[in-house]
């Protein structure tokens, strides 16, 4: 089944946030996290039940080589991407935008 990817709009924010800051700390690093993120929301547009349930029906990947986990819902051809997380934040603070 092909899954359309839904942004909530704080998602954006996150990445942009995220992307400064490790340019900040090296020049082309934010680019690398910004792939990495792609390459994550590719793995679970084509295997979304393939990630842990952690807050009702939300799942969790982990984006490789970077501290930062997804979230998301799948709802019925969409996968609604919920944050984009550092995963020392308090998980609290997203579980609010369902």
């Amino acid at each position: 089944m092909n899954y359309a990817l839904v942004f909530r709009p704080e998602v954006s924010g996150e990445l942009r946030e995220a992307h400064r800051w490790y340019e900040s700390q090296k020049s082309g690093l934010g680019d690398e996290f910004l792939d990495c993120v792609s390459d994550t929301l590719g793995r679970i547009a084509l295997m979304p039940a393939a990630y842990v349930v952690v807050y009702r029906d939300v799942r969790c990947a982990l984006v490789q080589r970077f501290p930062y986990a997804i979230y998301y819902r799948a709802v019925s051809s969409r996968l609604i991407v919920t944050a984009v997380f550092h995963s020392r934040r308090d998980p609290k603070s997203w579980q609010d935008r369902n």
